[in-house]
């Protein structure tokens, strides 16, 4: 229990990281006062340009991948794997280098997925892809995009303990995006791109 504890401690240290505010710090920018106001990589790229939103998508996806990788190559119990991709996840929710607050957790919720659940993962990428084609909004892709995830889970033979992840940050995501599924609804979310 006690490499459990010590493996979810650290794949929360890790997801508190944000690539997002850093790019922007480099450049002076305090990302949380501009767009959106969000850390991703959606707001990045419209504060910071593409190569930063793509810099951004790319680190946070990585550490949800290196969190859950590293908890599986100290134990193979699944249920301490579960937790470290729970853990990495709410680290960058809840950021404890940025006072306990963060972003959405889409990309780094893809990370940790990629590593422990890809054909499933694969088949929300698609999801989310189709979307954006269709919507042109990324938050309602994001959040259809997670949705799938467990769906697609149901059907998989991966562990319950993965199962009930991928259920507990879709709700999340779902959750976290409150005042997007807000303005879709009144018809002020701002298009990620033009029809």
């Amino acid at each position: 229990m006690l490499t459990s504890i010590s493996i979810w401690f650290f794949a929360y240290a890790l997801g508190s990281i944000s690539f997002g505010v850093l790019l922007a710090r480099i450049q002076n920018i305090d990302l949380r006062e501009h767009g959106s106001k969000n850390i991703g990589a959606t707001n990045v790229t419209r504060i910071l340009g593409k190569k930063a939103g793509a810099l951004t998508l790319l680190g946070d996806t990585l550490k949800g991948l290196l969190g859950v990788a590293m908890a599986s190559w100290v134990s193979d119990d699944p249920f301490t794997i579960a937790g470290a991709g729970i853990m990495v996840f709410f680290g960058h929710l809840f950021s404890v280098f940025l006072n306990f607050k963060g972003g959405r957790g889409v990309a780094t919720g893809l990370g940790v997925h990629l590593y422990i659940m890809p054909i499933e993962t694969l088949g929300a990428v698609a999801v989310f892809v189709f979307t954006l084609w269709v919507s042109k909004y990324v938050s309602l892709s994001s959040i259809i995009a997670a949705i799938a995830l467990p769906i697609f889970s149901v059907f998989a033979e991966s562990p319950f303990s993965y199962k009930y992840m991928s259920l507990g940050i879709a709700v999340l995501i779902v959750c976290k995006h409150y005042e997007n599924i807000r303005r879709i609804v009144t018809g002020t979310e701002p298009r990620f791109l033009k029809k």
